[in-house]
């Protein structure tokens, strides 16, 4: 079927350009373009047809697994573990709660259905995410929360689905396996998944310290992927769990964020998930809203309501910024591949039988209408935040929130600077980086002249090795730290800066920027130094107000690469 492939390929982008024009995200033109096509439209794919475009599907579904594990970087989530552990809690248990009360009484439903839809309600379609996050080209603080949550939904949805499958399926007859065995056969499945993800991960940085040519680890990188797709895939487990430990993994391993992501599947993403979203437009059926029902809306509600509840009272319980908090819910909302399947899972299934057909009327409804509402709930959301178009190198870049501390104490000057060094050296990954060499390069310039610049800013700053990148972190102080400055007064914002050679005038002009506005501005000054978590100080830096002195820089003046 490689006439369908490139059909696709031409008629999705066709309409994907007319609603671009009317102001739409485009995920949402390609799937109405496979509407178009499909069964519910003029009918220009018949079943045989889409089954020969199934690899295709189980391809994507690998890479967007992939995209979305390389944001669960540990480093640069250090400053969000908070927020992230109170939504995952919220997602896993107050949405399967809404969901499961919301069905349980209906008329046609049981205990094994509202269970597992339940659980189904809890992922978010990481696919229509990336989508929309990086047509917008959006960047901040609301992403690094919204797709690392997405990430955390489709495990914690993974799993709960599993548990509940077998404790649905114990509850259907005596000749099943007891709960605890088939609970335990489900976690040994997980385990395995990750298992496949984490091994091909580390096989495929092994590959690439030891490849030459990039084309040799582009083709690494998608044997990688189609490896553990098909692996976990014959051995019954879940590929996209596998795929998603993969990026896990590789993200965490090695040197460049999102190798992986980043470098080797850009060129060809775009396509291959443009082709993803029109299938699935060609698998939807508007029959299966007839089908479901008023089961169908009653779930749509009160997933949506969940959602909203989760990521609120999370965001609150974490001190999230207000922007954060009142907006993550509605972008939570999209639906779609993960949830697709998992409906598979259940047709598959023997002992689900009896309400394989209804559950996939329910899931498949609301994923027709979640993924046409959804992309606009996202994109409306990164709209109202000022997240959009700020995926650009600017001035002050290297200062993001896992690069900043609030409440910080230290009892003298290079105490703090020892502190502050450390940490650079941690939240920018630069552990190739000798760090006493480091050390002694601040402390020698402490000692030619004070970098303490008066009104409650001190910018001191060391030397880096040629070709790495310009590092910073922030510390702010509420109570001031008492160092000696020119004006007598406390020190509230240090930040502390590594240059290499090259980026001289970067470095002159990002202490301009810090002496105008920190050091001269009292408005900014008094948001800056009360801020109360490294996320607030974050969106206050790459604010919109904050644009004319933390500007884009030109092409021509982006960071030099790591040698």
């Amino acid at each position: 079927m490689a006439w369908g492939s490139e059909f696709l390929g031409q008629a999705g982008p066709l309409l994907t350009l007319a609603v671009v024009i009317l102001g739409l995200p485009s995920v949402t033109g390609q799937i109405l373009a496979g509407v178009l096509m499909g069964h519910a439209g003029l009918g220009l794919f018949d079943a045989n047809a889409l089954d020969g475009l199934e690899p295709l599907t189980h391809l994507a579904l690998g890479l967007i697994a992939v995209t979305v594990g390389a944001h669960l970087n540990v480093q640069r989530l250090r400053n969000a573990g908070k927020r992230l552990v109170y939504l995952l809690l919220a997602e896993s248990i107050v949405v399967p709660l809404a969901v499961f009360a919301a069905l349980y009484f209906l008329p046609g439903s049981s205990p094994q259905l509202a269970l597992l839809l339940a659980t189904i309600a809890i992922a978010t379609a990481p696919a229509t995410i990336v989508a929309v996050v990086k047509e917008t080209r959006s960047k901040g603080v609301f992403v690094k929360t919204l797709v690392a949550a997405v990430a955390l939904n489709n495990m914690a949805c993974i799993v709960l689905f599993e548990v509940a499958r077998s404790a649905g399926s114990s509850l259907g007859g005596p000749s099943l396996p007891g709960l605890g065995e088939a609970a335990g056969g489900a976690l040994g499945e997980l385990v395995l998944a990750a298992g496949i993800g984490a091994g091909v991960a580390l096989a495929m940085d092994q590959f690439a310290r030891l490849a030459v040519r990039p084309e040799r680890v582009t083709t690494g990188a998608v044997l990688a992927l189609v490896f553990t797709t098909g692996l976990a895939t014959s051995l019954g487990v879940s590929p996209l769990l596998a795929c998603l430990v993969l990026g896990i993994v590789q993200t965490n391993i090695t040197r460049v964020r999102s190798h992986l992501v980043d470098s080797v599947f850009a060129d060809f993403e775009p396509t291959i998930l443009a082709i993803f979203f029109t299938l699935a437009g060609l698998h939807l059926d508007t029959l299966h809203l007839q089908q479901a029902g008023f089961m169908a809306f009653a779930y749509f509600l009160a997933r949506a309501a969940g959602k909203w509840l989760a990521a609120n009272s999370a965001m609150r319980l974490a001190g999230a910024t207000e922007g954060v908090r009142r907006n993550l819910g509605p972008a939570l909302i999209p639906q779609a591949g993960v949830a697709v399947g998992l409906v598979i899972v259940i047709q598959n299934d023997p002992a689900y039988a009896h309400l394989a057909g209804l559950l996939s009327a329910v899931v498949l409804s609301v994923v027709t209408v979640n993924e046409i509402l959804g992309p606009l709930l996202t994109r409306m959301a990164l709209g109202r935040v000022g997240e959009v178009g700020k995926d650009r190198l600017r001035l002050m870049d290297f200062l993001q929130e896992e690069n900043i501390v609030t409440e910080f104490r230290a009892e003298s000057k290079e105490d703090a600077i020892l502190e502050l060094s450390e940490l650079l050296i941690a939240s920018h990954g630069l552990h190739a980086v000798d760090r006493e060499n480091f050390l002694a390069s601040i402390l020698d310039r402490e000692k030619q002249a004070s970098t303490c610049l008066g009104e409650g800013l001190s910018v001191p700053h060391g030397i880096l090795p040629r070709g790495f990148p310009m590092a910073g972190v922030m510390a702010l102080s509420r109570q001031g730290l008492a160092f000696d400055t020119p004006d007598g007064k406390p020190v509230h914002c240090m930040v502390l800066l590594g240059t290499s050679p090259e980026e001289r005038d970067r470095h002159l002009q990002v202490l301009a920027t810090l002496a105008r506005t920190v050091g001269l501005g009292p408005d900014f000054q008094d948001q800056l130094f009360n801020a109360t978590s490294p996320a607030h100080a974050s969106e206050l830096l790459h604010g919109d107000e904050f644009e004319d002195f933390n500007y884009f820089l030109e092409a021509s003046d982006e960071e030099p690469s790591q040698s």
